[in-house]
């Protein structure tokens, strides 16, 4: 693939990775209330969730992802609904200052991961910009060397989208204190991930 394909893939997709979203607000959200492991940890499923989607696009299965309404309807409901839940704990969650916080275990971190992955797929948006985007930068058809290209390109621009996401939520979280802090922006990040949840069942 030439430099000037790649760069044009690149630019367009930092546009979408980078655009203010349900996935974007989340992973400021779990940073903040439980911690930047999982923020990343939501972070990594939603990338895989993407690279599924290039895969099927390398295979040619985009169209028929796109088509496969009932079980992304499923999908997506199931990973809003989990948004939401966590969203209202969170809400009314006793507000502790993040270093009297138990670090969040690794079984819970997968159910995290689980999640981003999830709605990736549930995503109606994720098939229809592989069918529009691909075929106008790369052609109508993807090599596997492209594919790989590709993915490189996917996971430099999702570090440094999510990487950044993190590190700014993890510094506003340095600055919670006292309890009526913590329980104000406990407040405003379970208000995020419910409203991440609602845009999820929003999405058409």
């Amino acid at each position: 693939m030439d430099i000037i394909t790649l760069l044009s893939f690149t630019a367009a997709f930092f546009v979408f990775a980078a655009s203010p979203g349900p996935d974007n607000m989340t992973i400021i959200a779990r940073t903040i209330s439980h911690g930047a492991t999982s923020g990343l940890a939501y972070g990594a499923g939603t990338v895989v969730g993407i690279l599924v989607f290039l895969v099927l696009a390398a295979l040619g299965l985009s169209v028929v992802a796109a088509e496969m309404g009932a079980l992304m309807t499923v999908l997506r409901y199931a990973g809003a609904a989990w948004l939401i839940w966590m969203g209202i704990k969170l809400w009314t969650a006793a507000p502790v200052a993040p270093e009297l916080q138990t670090s969040q275990a690794p079984r819970g971190l997968w159910g995290v991961f689980a999640t981003g992955v999830l709605l990736n797929l549930g995503n109606p948006k994720m098939p229809l910009f592989y069918v529009a985007l691909l075929p106008n930068v790369v052609g109508t058809s993807l090599t596997w060397s492209q594919v790989g290209e590709l993915a490189g390109v996917i996971l430099v621009v999702e570090v440094l989208v999510i990487g950044g996401h993190v590190l700014l939520a993890s510094r506003a979280g340095r600055l919670l204190r006292t309890p009526t802090i913590v329980r104000r922006v406990n407040r405003v990040a379970g208000g995020m991930m419910v409203g991440a949840g609602v845009a999820v069942v929003a999405t058409r």
